[in-house]
């Protein structure tokens, strides 16, 4: 038996891929403990799980909704995960003692698991819930890479090793990827110690009541979700995507999630459905195709089950991954602050078309993902690296992305953002992603909730 605590940042979306991992691993016969926000951990991974709650300062994300581009990842990591980090560290420590892990699988946003963990002395792998910061994002904008660099340096310096160099974002001793290389392209790892495993696909508790007997099954059918992290910007472009839903609805009918309770009701036209909240990982087996924000766990599961995706991303790392999607030939991008209802509509019936090549796109890459094993590779590694013991003492300072090793492509590309390839088309394989229809909980990113008491418990 093999202890592992993960560490995780108040973010549901880097949250719910561990939550497959941690049961592979109890299913093994480990023990698993987290490290985070204590109630959103037992919401999503069960009322049962051992939680060593940490300290979240302010409660949560919240930022100005119009923050974008370089401004916004400023914000993020000066005034979100640099602070989250300083913040949880003495609840890492605590956790670590209490628990006594064999090794930390810490989010690459949680910053704390990664620094505390090597001051430790203790094997920590990085879990990167996006495929964005995996391609070197930064190095177009060297002086805010620098900045960054600045900024963590400072942080290990009060909670990490000092003696220690490296982008904490990368433990030298794995990577454990939510990703696939369709998506990244050519671009080269961060090290020979990244692995690709694809989206974890697992069940998880359903607390919707979704209401599957209104879904036609003459029509096609498109699902629009912006996230809750989006909520506050997201009302405009949803009244533009339920009028154009409106205007496709002889052929398509429209599954719109609305969070933050943007919309009218008295105003949504009948045969287009708002939900505040759905069972995506359900829904996503019964639909045609995804307009969304480009957030990485929405696209990697919509691409797992073989759809096509309009893309709208607002920020962060959204705009990347987006132009990783449409370099694969997957999906069209939208301006999201100014798409209308007739660019939307028209956005939605080229995906939908058969002979355009997009989900013949999605398929492809489906069938991947669905062969990178998931959870289940994950747990492989994890079990792997927890057995070699010390690792190299840190990572390139240049985070050098892998699937297996040896499968390192080592041309690298610039993410051409704007431009779609249309593959040629290929047999479908919709009853293949149908057969798998795990339950969910309601698609979400960052939650601000408060912190609770703080409590340990195993």
């Amino acid at each position: 038996m093999t202890r592992f605590l993960l560490v995780v940042p108040p973010l549901v979306g880097h949250v719910n891929p561990l939550v497959g991992v941690a049961d592979e691993l109890v299913r093994r016969g480990h023990e698993v403990a987290w490290a985070g926000h204590a109630g959103q951990i037992r919401r999503l991974a069960g009322a049962d799980a051992a939680v060593y709650d940490c300290v979240i300062p302010g409660g949560g994300l919240s930022r100005p909704p119009g923050l974008t581009g370089p401004a916004a990842f400023r914000f993020l990591w000066a005034e979100f995960f640099v602070p989250l980090a300083d913040a949880m560290a003495p609840g890492v420590d605590a956790a670590i003692d209490a628990f006594r892990p064999d090794l930390v699988l810490t989010d690459q946003h949680a910053v704390a698991g990664a620094l505390v963990a090597e001051r430790r002395g203790i094997v920590h792998v990085t879990s990167a819930t996006t495929s964005a910061e995996l391609v070197d994002p930064l190095g177009g904008m060297p002086k805010v890479g620098a900045w960054l660099r600045e900024l963590l340096g400072g942080l290990r310096a009060r909670i990490g090793d000092p003696a220690h160099t490296g982008d904490p974002r990368f433990s030298p001793h794995g990577v454990i990827a939510f990703t696939g290389r369709e998506l990244l392209g050519d671009a080269p790892p961060p090290h020979d110690r990244t692995y690709l495993v694809g989206p974890a696909i697992a069940p998880r508790a359903d607390r919707s009541d979704f209401p599957w007997d209104e879904l036609d099954p003459a029509r096609s059918t498109v699902l629009v979700s912006l996230g809750t992290a989006n909520a506050d910007a997201g009302g405009r472009f949803l009244a533009e995507a339920v009028t154009a839903l409106d205007r496709l609805r002889d052929r398509v009918q429209g599954v719109v999630v609305d969070p933050g309770r943007t919309l009218d009701s008295a105003s949504v036209p009948d045969g287009v459905l708002v939900r505040e909240h759905v069972p995506q990982l359900d829904l996503l087996a019964r639909v045609d195709a995804v307009v969304c924000h480009a957030g990485h766990n929405t696209v990697c599961e919509s691409l797992w089950h073989g759809l096509p995706l309009v893309l709208a991303p607002i920020r962060d790392d959204q705009p990347i991954v987006a132009g990783q999607v449409v370099d694969a030939g997957a999906g069209v991008r939208v301006r999201f602050g100014r798409v209308d209802a007739e660019r939307l509509a028209a956005a939605i019936e080229t995906v939908l078309d058969p002979t355009g090549g997009h989900r013949a796109a999605a398929e492809t890459i489906g069938r991947s993902l669905r062969a990178a094993g998931g959870q289940s590779a994950a747990a492989d590694h994890l079990e792997r690296i927890a057995g070699e013991g010390p690792a190299p003492a840190s990572a390139p300072d240049v985070a050098p992305v892998t699937s297996e090793p040896g499968s390192v492509r080592t041309e690298s590309a610039p993410v051409r953002a704007e431009r779609a390839l249309v593959r040629p088309e290929s047999e479908p394989v919709r009853a293949e992603r149908a057969s798998v229809r795990p339950e969910s909980a309601p698609a979400a990113d960052p939650v601000p909730v408060p912190a609770e008491p703080a409590r340990t418990s195993r």
